[in-house]
C-alpha cells in the first residue's frame, strides 16, 4: 500500500472528524474530568459511536461487524487523539475484538463478537503486572485443577478494566518468568467467582484498573489460542494495539501543533505577533517535519496489519517509538510556546501533555521498542 490514504479512507477520516467535532469536543473531557465520572466515558456517546459503526470496525461481517480493517481504525483513533475522546474503542472494539476474532474458539466468537460489535460488551486485556511493559515476565499462575485452571495473582495498568464484561487474562501456565512459552490467555468474566477490580485514574484521565484474581476457577473452554503459547496470540494483540495507539497519539501531537500555530499567529509580545520571531518559527517547522514522519511510520505498521507483512512487528515499534518522541516534543514545545499561560488548567494544551506521558508508558515506552526494534534487526 502507498503510504498515502484513498478516497474511501479520506471520508471516513472526515467523518470521524466531523462527528467528534460535534460529540466530543475537549470540553466534553475537560467535564468527565470535573464531574469525576465513575465510569471514565460517556454511555451516551458510546452509544452514538456504536451507531456509527465503529465498535464493529475490525470485527467481521459474519459476526455482525465492518470488517473494515487497522488503517480506518487508526483512522478514527487519530481523531479521537484529537479530541482525548474517552471510549472503550482500544481496549474493547480494537484489541479485545482482534484477539477473540483472530485466536478465539467458535462459541467465543459466537457468543462475544457480535456483542462486541453492537456495543453491549466491553472487553479488556490485562497483561502487566509491574510499574513497566513486559509481557514475558507475566507470572500470574494458571495452574491445573479438575477440567480446568485455578488463576492466582494481579494486573496492574488494565486498560478500561473497570468498566469491562469480559477481562483477557495473560497467565502463565508454565515455564519461568522472561520465558515466551508457557503463556496462556484466558476470557474470564468480570463478575466471576475470585476476580476483584479497583478502578484508577491515571494522570492524563485515561480508564484504567488493576485486577486481582483470587483462585478463579476456569475452564479449557475459556482458553483463547493455544495452551501454553498464548504469547504468540499476545503479542499479536499487542502489536495491534501499539499501532492504534499511535495513531491516537499521532493526532494528539497534531493537534497540539495546530493549537500552538494558532497561538503564534494571535498572541503579541513586544507589539509583534510572536509567530513573525524566527526562533519560534524554526522551531515549529522542525516539529511540522517530525510529524510528517510519524504519519508515514503509522500509516505503514497499519497497513502492515492489514497485509500481513512479515516485518509489521518491527514496523509497529518504529511506530510507537517514534510517535512517543513526537508527541512528547509537540507537547513540550505547545506548553513552552504558549508561555505561563501554557502551564494553567484553563488552556487545553496541558492536557495533551500529560496524554502524551501516559501513552507513552501503555504497551511500551520509547526505550521498549527502540530495544525491541534493535533486536529484531539483530543488533
Amino acid at each position: 500500500m502507498a503510504l498515502v490514504l484513498n478516497e474511501e479512507h479520506i471520508l471516513l477520516k472526515e467523518s470521524a472528524r466531523g462527528f467528534l467535532d460535534e460529540k466530543a469536543p475537549i470540553s466534553e473531557f475537560r467535564k468527565l474530568r470535573d464531574d469525576k465520572n465513575q465510569d471514565g466515558y460517556s454511555k451516551d456517546l458510546w452509544s452514538d459511536m456504536v451507531e456509527m459503526g465503529w465498535a464493529g470496525i475490525v470485527v467481521p461481517e459474519e459476526h455482525g461487524g465492518l470488517e473494515y480493517g487497522y488503517v480506518g481504525a487508526g483512522i478514527i483513533m487519530e481523531e479521537m487523539g484529537r479530541t482525548l475522546t474517552a471510549s472503550p474503542m482500544l481496549s474493547s472494539a480494537i484489541v479485545g475484538a482482534t484477539l477473540l476474532a483472530k485466536f478465539g474458539n467458535d462459541e467465543q466468537k459466537q457468543a462475544i463478537l457480535p456483542k462486541l460489535a453492537d456495543g453491549t460488551l466491553i472487553t479488556a486485556l490485562a497483561v502487566d503486572e509491574g510499574r513497566h511493559h513486559a509481557p514475558k515476565n507475566t507470572m500470574l499462575s494458571a495452574k491445573p485443577q479438575g477440567n480446568g485452571y485455578v488463576l492466582n495473582g494481579e494486573k496492574t495498568f488494565v486498560l478500561d478494566g473497570g468498566v469491562a464484561d469480559e477481562l483477557i487474562i495473560a497467565a502463565r501456565t508454565s515455564g519461568d518468568k522472561g520465558e515466551k512459552s508457557g503463556l496462556t490467555l484466558f476470557q474470564v468474566p468480570r463478575d466471576a467467582d475470585g476476580v476483584s477490580v479497583e478502578r484508577t485514574v491515571m494522570v492524563d484521565q485515561r480508564n484504567a484498573a488493576n485486577v486481582k484474581l483470587s483462585d478463579v476457577a476456569v475452564t479449557g473452554e475459556q482458553i483463547i489460542g493455544n495452551l501454553d503459547d498464548g504469547y504468540t496470540a499476545l503479542e499479536y494483540g499487542l502489536n495491534v494495539a501499539r499501532a492504534c495507539l499511535a495513531a491516537e497519539m499521532l493526532g494528539g501531537a497534531k493537534q497540539s501543533f495546530e493549537m500552538t500555530l494558532e497561538y503564534l499567529k494571535e498572541r503579541k509580545q513586544f507589539g509583534e505577533i510572536i509567530g513573525t520571531f524566527q526562533g519560534l518559527q524554526h522551531r515549529a517547522a522542525h516539529l511540522f517535519g517530525e510529524l510528517e514522519l510519524a504519519k508515514s511510520v503509522v500509516l505503514k505498521a497499519l497497513s502492515a496489519i492489514d497485509e500481513d507483512d512479515p516485518m509489521m512487528p518491527a514496523f509497529v515499534s518504529l511506530a510507537k517509538a517514534k510517535v512517543s518522541e513526537v508527541m512528547q516534543l509537540a507537547t513540550n514545545e505547545a506548553v513552552q510556546m504558549h508561555g505561563g499561560m501554557g502551564m494553567t488548567d484553563e488552556f487545553d494544551i496541558g492536557f495533551f501533555m500529560k496524554r502524551a506521558r501516559a501513552s507513552e508508558a501503555t504497551y511500551g515506552d520509547y526505550n521498549f521498542h527502540a530495544d525491541r526494534l534493535a533486536r529484531m534487526r539483530g543488533y
